[in-house]
């Protein structure tokens, strides 16, 4: 039994054609393998996180130092101020200023964040423009 193969001509003819069926596959698998590993590449919230900074604090006299007490209490520089309305009042005076000065606070560790939210608001509702908090620099290891 004898099987008849390409032509009878003798001459092997050249194809021109380019057999895309394998290229096709692989590009099919490497789709699917990239849909099946970025979700788990991205599973977090997109979001601009603070960089850690150490930032020399120039100290000038014109700053306002408040402090808050783990109790709640807000001192300005060192005086006890006895309720907010005292403490906008004071902080309308100085928003008035020309350069207006830099309102520093500084929580106590133990201070909950509600005491030292009444602060910051009273100074946005008063028009403070520099507000910054005051910490101790993170201990390093080693």
């Amino acid at each position: 039994m004898a099987m008849n193969v390409g032509s009878s001509g003798g001459e092997d003819e050249v194809v021109s054609a380019i057999n895309t069926t394998p290229l096709v596959d692989v590009m099919l698998v490497l789709l699917i393998i990239f849909l099946i590993t970025v979700p788990v590449v991205t599973q977090s919230v997109t979001l601009s996180l603070p960089k850690e900074t150490n930032v020399i604090r120039q100290t000038k006299p014109e700053n306002i130092e408040l402090a808050v007490t783990k109790d709640g209490d807000v001192y300005w520089n060192t005086a006890l101020i006895k309720s907010n309305d005292d403490l906008k009042d004071r902080l309308r005076g100085i928003a008035k200023m020309e350069p207006q000065p830099e309102v520093h606070i500084r929580g106590d560790e133990k201070t909950r964040y509600e005491a030292v939210g009444k602060v910051i608001f009273a100074c946005q509702q008063i028009g403070i423009l520099k507000l910054s908090f005051v910490t101790e620099p993170p201990a390093r290891g080693g």
